[in-house]
């Protein structure tokens, strides 16, 4: 059984999708794919706790800057 019936935001219609999502820590981001319920709505988006767990752990591998296990997607610029 799912948590949320309906969007807690907006009382939409979710719908399970793969999604792209960004993380940062410290000067890195990481690009991970994931299973979430979107909101056909609003486009919230409700993760498992299993995935916010990690979320939080693949963070915490970039801020300390152990990266030596993750694919580079190229570089990143800053136009000033």
């Amino acid at each position: 059984m799912k948590p949320f019936e309906k969007c807690p935001i907006c009382g939409g219609e979710l719908i399970e999708k793969e999604v792209e999502k960004l993380l940062k820590g410290g000067v890195h981001t990481a690009a991970i794919v994931v299973s979430a319920e979107v909101c056909l709505q609003c486009g919230e988006r409700l993760y498992a706790a299993e995935t916010v767990r990690r979320f939080e752990q693949i963070r915490k591998k970039l801020e300390r800057k152990e990266v030596a296990e993750f694919q580079p997607l190229g570089q990143s610029f800053q136009v000033l």
